[in-house]
């Protein structure tokens, strides 16, 4: 099974929004999909068709039930921040050695293609000693880097590239989805990015792209 992660360089740059667009694809191209958003937070259980879960399930043609919201998203937490402090927040907290297991089984499936999602941006914390990062690590499998081309995107693409290949974790590629409130065109930022990340898979989104023009982009990459 082909597994790959999904991260972002921080919160609400597109990661969910890439990962269901791929999902879909490739399941009408006649590939069996898996995707797991193991740990999510803002998740109210009173309404969890407003969630990123949702979004997942939905990419795939499957209902928004309890079972499959926890088959998904089994660490759901209702406040909307790091998982570390909504879990805090409720008495609780994440077992990561138990959250790597999750991820592990679930590659042991029949799908063609396992996509994972995580939570916010790499270094966002789990527990008190575990970020998204480690998680990755532990995993050792290849990446999707989502960022945005927002004002601040240089330093924080660099920086989450850098930590990732720090730790020796593999890089499919990074995507670019064009922000709201861009402050150069699109090409100018991907040119400058291209500069400082040589030899890496460096595509670009325009903002609200089709979900075709997401895999048509990023189809050889899930294809190697």
């Amino acid at each position: 099974m082909k597994t790959f992660f999904i991260t972002a360089t921080g919160t609400g740059v597109g990661k969910t929004y890439v990962t269901a667009a791929l999902a879909s694809a490739l399941s009408d191209q006649g590939r069996s999909v898996r995707v797991l958003k193991p740990v999510i937070t803002g998740f109210n259980d009173k309404s969890p068709e407003d969630s990123d879960t949702a979004i997942l399930l939905h990419s795939l043609g499957h209902p928004l039930t309890p079972d499959t919201i926890g088959a998904c998203s089994p660490w759901r937490f209702l406040e909307p921040l790091s998982p570390d402090m909504a879990a805090r927040r409720e008495d609780r907290s994440i077992d990561f050695t138990a959250l790597v297991d999750f991820c592990r089984d679930a590659q042991a499936g029949e799908e063609d293609v396992l996509l994972i999602e995580g939570i916010g941006g790499a270094m966002v914390p789990l527990d008190d000693n575990h970020t998204v990062l480690n998680w990755m690590a532990a995993l050792a499998v290849p990446a999707l880097v989502v960022a945005g081309s927002y004002l601040g995107t240089l330093s924080h693409t660099l920086t989450t590239v850098a930590a990732l290949q720090e730790r020796d974790i593999p890089i499919a590629c990074v995507v670019i989805d064009e922000s709201e409130d861009s402050p150069a065109p699109l090409e100018e930022i991907m040119s400058t990015m291209g500069r400082f990340l040589a030899g890496l898979n460096l595509v670009s989104l325009a903002r609200n792209a089709e979900e075709k023009a997401v895999f048509a982009i990023l189809r050889t990459i899930i294809e190697e």
